[in-house]
Order: C-alpha cells, then structure tokens, then sequence
C-alpha cells in the first residue's frame, strides 16, 4: 500500500500549518521546579541575586533538591532562629552549588562548594545564622570573601521573627 500525502485540502493545510505554528507555544517546556517561596533580592559582592527564603523547617530540609538547574542570578537563603554551627548536604540535590554561612549580623565566616549528590556534610566554620545557596562558580566571581559584610534584606529578617514559634534549625543528620 502507498502512503499518500496529507490531502485535507487547501483549508486543511493551513490548519495544519496553523497547528503546527502554534502548537508548541501551548506546550510548557519549563522542566525547572516552581517554587512557591517568598523572595528577596540582595546584593552579594559586585552582583545582584534574586534568593528565595527558605525560613520554615520544611522549606530548609527540601531547600534545592529535584532541580536540574537554576538561573545565574538565583540562590537560596536559609533562614535559622540560632546562630550555631551549621552543616548541610546535597541529598537529591542535581546541581552543584557554592555555599554561603553567615553569622547573626551578616559577616560570611565561611565559602564552600559542594557537588551534586554528595551525602558528606559541608560544615561552617564558625556559628552561622544564615545560609546561602549560589550555582557552583557564582560566590568566586561574585567576588564575595570570608569576613565580607553583607546586608540582609529586611523582609528575611521580619520573616525570621514572625515564624519564631514554628521556625526550628536544620542540620543534615550525623552520620
């Protein structure tokens, strides 16, 4: 049997054309998870980067998990009642992330990276209040350094407050 073309006729072909024009911009291509977080813009180093705030127990134990990417100038800032400290890891984490701790008034006491997957925890070097969370490569050419101040937006410290009762640390559980 011979196939034959397409013969719905000239009104035919241009809906078929029409569909195939537009059919694809009805699809939603965007593979990256939807975050239902609040977020902050804040200055790190010479950059600006768009964070969202993890100040719940829930948002910080799922934090970056299941994403396969996130945008150059995303991250995440985890927020904590103490300042203690601090150790996270990268369980059903798929991107490499650089990491920021920052004590209660803003100074970063420690830049590490981690790498996908990696069960082994990345431990502060000293008490931290905060976390940040930036694509592997971004804090080095952010130019951000231990012992930097930085300037957390007020909204993720009012949140801090208002979630005091229910808000608890998360470290990544000893081995």
């Amino acid at each position: 049997m011979k196939s034959r073309p397409f013969s719905g006729g000239p009104k035919g072909r241009a809906l078929l054309t029409i569909f195939l024009l537009l059919g694809p911009l009805a699809c939603d291509h965007d593979d990256t998870v939807k975050s239902t977080l609040p977020t902050i813009t804040m200055q790190i180093g010479r950059q600006t980067f768009n964070l969202e705030v993890a100040d719940t127990e829930p948002a910080r134990e799922t934090g970056l998990m299941n994403r396969d990417s996130m945008p150059a100038n995303h991250g995440m800032l985890f927020v904590f009642q103490d300042e203690i400290p601090r150790e996270f890891w990268m369980k059903n984490t798929r991107i490499p992330l650089d990491i920021l701790f920052l004590d209660s008034s803003g100074k970063v006491v420690s830049s590490k990276s981690m790498k996908p997957y990696d069960l082994n925890t990345t431990a502060s070097d000293a008490a931290a209040k905060y976390a940040i969370e930036l694509n592997s490569g971004a804090a080095q050419s952010s130019g951000v350094a231990v012992g930097d101040q930085l300037n957390i937006p007020l909204p993720a410290l009012s949140r801090t407050d208002n979630n005091a009762s229910t808000s608890q640390p998360f470290s990544a559980p000893a081995k």
